[in-house]
């Protein structure tokens, strides 16, 4: 039986084999996540993540896939993402987070 490729908790969408992937910590390691629990995530998932919240909002706020999946600019990101094919490749768009917000 093929092996069916895994899902981006994210998008929702396929991560084929050749498709840049990363790992994501749901707690950044720099905030106490060392060695906790990751998700395999398309690399376009992941940077817009990382382009969207700081490493303390990642830990305070934002640290299960339902809460990323509820920010606003993370879920017009996923809207816009899911119209692409699963292995899509993009520099992340638009401006990186606000410091201090």
């Amino acid at each position: 039986m093929p092996e069916t490729d895994p899902i981006c908790p994210l998008c929702g969408r396929p991560i084929p084999a050749d498709a840049p992937q990363s790992r994501h910590h749901l707690v950044p390691r720099l905030r106490g996540g060392k060695g906790g629990e990751t998700v395999l995530l398309h690399q376009v998932c992941h940077n817009e993540i990382h382009a969207t919240l700081s490493e303390t909002e990642l830990a305070r706020d934002y640290s299960t896939i339902a809460a990323l999946r509820a920010h606003p600019r993370l879920a017009a990101f996923i809207a816009w993402v899911q119209k692409r094919p699963p292995g899509f490749r993009s520099k992340t768009p638009g401006k990186r987070r606000m410091r201090g917000k």
